[in-house]
């Protein structure tokens, strides 16, 4: 996956806020992974619909950041390598 990469989840994974936890919850088949905040706003943006440069443009936006671009293809492609993510 690269930064023209447009990730999205997999058809069977959905993504949840467990209210009750406090916690956000990526639900696959037979798994419940629990995300840390950051995984979870990188998930979020993940419909296919935008490049990983401009989730980057994005999250670096929403939380007052730079040079996330490294931080971020590392976590999708651990996510892709785990079943989570797509990428067009």
């Amino acid at each position: 996956m690269d930064a023209a990469s447009t990730p999205r989840l997999v058809p069977k994974a959905m993504l949840k806020r467990d209210k009750v936890r406090d916690a956000d919850l990526l639900l696959l088949p037979e798994r419940v992974v629990r995300l840390n905040a950051s995984g979870a706003a990188i998930l979020r943006l993940c419909d296919g619909t935008r490049t990983v440069r401009e989730l980057v443009d994005r999250l670096e936006e929403e939380f007052g950041a730079t040079g996330l671009i490294d931080e971020v293809l590392t976590f999708l492609n651990d996510a892709h390598d785990q079943g989570w993510v797509v990428s067009g």
